[in-house]
This record gives structure tokens, C-alpha cells and sequence, in this order.
């Protein structure tokens, strides 16, 4: 986007123009654009087309800011949901964080979230017009803050009660997962982790990068994973913490809570079959949800538990184990037929199947709907009959 354009459309007649944007943006494009340049040039057009259109698309992440807010395509990708900044900013708000340096900011998500927490804001972030853009946010829900063109590698965090980064993991490749081609690269990251710092991380980072003192955490979304967080200095309480957030509100589980695999142990198949959340499983707290249902797993390698008691939880999908099927493909159709299934969920966890490839081998047509898991129970492949209820 360009800057210039998009400053024009914080203008009076830019406003005008955006408004007008929005009552065409799902019309079609070419058609809109013929509208619209009617009134405004080309580049105005474009741009009060595209913020239209990115507003729509953020409806998800932001919910009904999203119709006062400004984006950029990649901005808005990378930006932080406004459920995960907000329990970001609160955890910053328990800790009784005054001010808050964003080195990064992009769009502003978090700057957003962590003001509204009451918190003093200042962001930094090498692109002008995610600047401009994040500035425009603040202004536009009323919050205070300040936004300036900086490389976050060069600020001194040093005035501020903690600082948070958000380091950008794509390059002109796309997305990477080594650390050291992030920006800012993973050494300034470990930098800021010797103060108070939160770096929000990919989900995916391996436990081993964890410096030893900070606390990983891994937040999820309503059954997504959405990132993990690193806190150090005196914002880290724990090593490993899953945060779950659902229509229920806000869990989280601690390595405190896990009394490891050897406590637990691998069992036979009972009742009730625990499906735990990604982030969960990217804790490593698995065996902490098994001990909670007073479960065990069914192998020692496959984040499943089994346990006699369905008692829902937020840190797991239950499901009530009706009959183990045939493991077999052939044998397997058979029973499915002879039960009259035709809509068929496939969950699968350590073994070597393609959901959507094996449900057209299948060629299901019957009346009802079923739900199989396949997994390994005790190192051997196993097919289970089960029914949701959590």
C-alpha cells in the first residue's frame, strides 16, 4: 500500500471515499471500481477498495474494531487475534506493567490490546506505512500511544517496565522456521529475554530454544493454535504453561501440574477416549490432563488418553468409546456399511492415514454419521467407534 494514499484516506474526503468503498465491496470488483472512480482517482479508488475489503477479512480476529480499523494484506496476516492480545495485555496488567515498548509493532494489535489494559504504549516498526497504519489504529478507537520508524534491533528497551517483540518469519522465500532468519534474528530475542520481556514466538518453536528461567507459553484459540509466548525476568512464573481460550473463557495448565509419564502410564482403551488441545500438546502437558481424568494413555508416543470418567474439560475433546472396529481398510468399510454410515468424521493421531484419501477408498452411503479415531494403542494400530460429548 501505498503511504501517500493511505494518509489521503484519513482525510475528510478519504473517509468519504472509504465509506462509499464499503457500500460496493462485495459487489464486483470491476464494477465497484467503475463506481467509485466516478468520483476519486484510481490510486484513492484502490486504496479505500483494499481497506474495505481487509476490514471484511479481519472480522475474525477483531471482531466489531474491525470495521473502525486500518490494515495492510501482510499486517493483517501477521497481527495478533484481539482474544490472545487481550490475555496477552492482561497477564502485562496482573503484573503491573506501567510501560510497554512494542519493538515491531506491525499494524498495531497488540498496541491496541496492551493501551486498553491501561498500560503506556510506544511501537516501532521498520515499515512506514504499518506506522501510519498502527497510528491510524489508536486514533481510531481512542487510545493512547505513540508509533515511530524505527529498526527495533536499535531502540534501548532500557526506560521501559517490559518490552515485547513479535519478530517477522517470513522471508522473500515465505514463511521460515529458522530462528536465525527471523527479523529481528533470534539473537536479539535471547537479548531481550536477560530482562523483562515477552517475545511472541511461532508455535512450533522447539523446547530446547527455551533459554533456561523463561517461561513458554502456547496459546490457542477456540481449538487453534495460535502462538507461543516466551516470558522471562519476573514476568515468568512457570517452564511450560498451555493456555486454553473457548467459549468458556480462559484455563491454562502448568508443568506444576504434570506428574509426568511415569505416574501416569500407558493403559487399555476405557470409556471414554481425551483428545487434548495443540496447545496442550505443544506444552508437552499431555500427561497433566491424563492425571486430572485420572486417565492413562493409550501409548506412550500418542497425545491420546483414555480414562473411565467422560467429566468435560477445556484442555481436551472427549468422546464415549462404543466398540473398537476392524483396523483394517477392508474389514474396516465392511463394519461402517453393515452400521449404515455415510457421513464419517476420521480422527487420526501416529499412524500413516490420509483422512480425506480414506474416506473416498471407502465410498461410505449410508444414513447415519460416525466419528472413528485411528491410533495406536499400546505401539499397535487401532480403529475406535466414538460419539463427541465435550
Amino acid at each position: 500500500m501505498d503511504l501517500d494514499a493511505f494518509r489521503w484516506l484519513l482525510t475528510d474526503e478519504g473517509q468519504r471515499l472509504l465509506a462509499a468503498a464499503e457500500e460496493v465491496a462485495d459487489d464486483d470488483p470491476l464494477r465497484a471500481q467503475a463506481r467509485l472512480r466516478r468520483t476519486a482517482p484510481a490510486e484513492h479508488v484502490a486504496a479505500a477498495l483494499t481497506q474495505a475489503t481487509l476490514r471484511r477479512r479481519a472480522v475474525p480476529k477483531f471482531g466489531a474494531d474491525a470495521a473502525r480499523m486500518y490494515f495492510t494484506p501482510d499486517g493483517l496476516e501477521q497481527a495478533t487475534r484481539t482474544s490472545v492480545a487481550s490475555h496477552r495485555a492482561a497477564r502485562l496488567a496482573a503484573f503491573r506493567t506501567g510501560t510497554l515498548v512494542d519493538l515491531g509493532c506491525g499494524i498495531g494489535g497488540d498496541l491496541v490490546a496492551a493501551a486498553r489494559a491501561g498500560i503506556t504504549c510506544a511501537g516501532v516498526d521498520l515499515d512506514p506505512v504499518r506506522v501510519a497504519v498502527a497510528e491510524a489504529n489508536l486514533a481510531a478507537l481512542d487510545l493512547p500511544g505513540a508509533v515511530m520508524v524505527a529498526d527495533a534491533t536499535t531502540v534501548d528497551p532500557t526506560p521501559f517496565d517490559v518490552a515485547f517483540a513479535d519478530p517477522a518469519r517470513r522471508t522473500g522465500r515465505g514463511r521460515s522456521f529458522d530462528v536465525d532468519d527471523w527479523t529481528p534474528p533470534w539473537s536479539f530475542v535471547e537479548m531481550l529475554l536477560a530482562r523483562d520481556s515477552c517475545v511472541k514466538v511461532a508455535p512450533g518453536l522447539p523446547h530446547a530454544l527455551v533459554p533456561d528461567g523463561v517461561e513458554a507459553e502456547w496459546v490457542s484459540d477456540h481449538g487453534e493454535v495460535k502462538e507461543a509466548a516466551l516470558w522471562s525476568g519476573l514476568l515468568a512464573t512457570t517452564d511450560r504453561r498451555a493456555t486454553v481460550i473457548g467459549n468458556g473463557g480462559l484455563a491454562t495448565l502448568t508443568d506444576e501440574d504434570d506428574p509426568g509419564a511415569a505416574a501416569v502410564g500407558v493403559g487399555p482403551v476405557r470409556r471414554f477416549l481425551l483428545e487434548p488441545d495443540g496447545a496442550v500438546i505443544r506444552a508437552g502437558l499431555v500427561t497433566a490432563v491424563a492425571a486430572a481424568a485420572g486417565g492413562t494413555l493409550v501409548d506412550e508416543h500418542i497425545a491420546y488418553v483414555t480414562a473411565d470418567r467422560g467429566t468435560p474439560t477445556p484442555f481436551a475433546r472427549t468422546y464415549e468409546v462404543l466398540e473398537q472396529l476392524p483396523y483394517r481398510e477392508k474389514a474396516l468399510r465392511a463394519a461402517l456399511r453393515e452400521r449404515g454410515v455415510g457421513r464419517l468424521t476420521i480422527k487420526k493421531r501416529g499412524v500413516d492415514v490420509v483422512p480425506e484419501q480414506l474416506r473416498r477408498r471407502l465410498d461410505l452411503a449410508g444414513p447415519e454419521e460416525a466419528t472413528i479415531v485411528l491410533t495406536r494403542v499400546a505401539g499397535s494400530g487401532t480403529a475406535l467407534l466414538v460419539r463427541p460429548i465435550a
